[in-house]
């Protein structure tokens, strides 16, 4: 499997931010988009994925002004997962990095 790209990288990160603030244990896509500095579009296409992948899951809805239907509060699925997943892409970078 590859290694969590940049985008969703900083997408599991701040979702595990916001859900530790959050009283519900959650945070919407648009706030997940926000506190990682990711575009809203970005957020759309790459949080579903995760949410297919078991990465981030929805704990909870909210009724937010933006819009009439209420929204899904995402949040990691396994906070003590490790955002890089190891492999052989990840052991090569490790050696090339200790013997550069």
């Amino acid at each position: 499997m590859r290694p969590a790209g940049d985008v969703n990288q900083a997408l599991i990160r701040a979702a595990r931010l916001l859900a530790a603030e959050s009283e519900a244990g959650g945070a919407s896509l648009a706030e997940i988009a926000a506190k990682a500095c990711v575009g809203r579009d970005a957020a759309r296409q790459h949080v579903p994925n995760l949410k297919r992948r078991g990465r981030l899951e929805i704990v909870g809805e909210r009724r937010v002004d933006y819009r009439n239907r209420p929204v899904a509060l995402y949040a990691p699925a396994d906070p003590s997962a490790p955002l890089i997943q190891p492999g052989p892409v990840l052991l090569g970078q490790c050696l090339q990095a200790w013997g550069g």
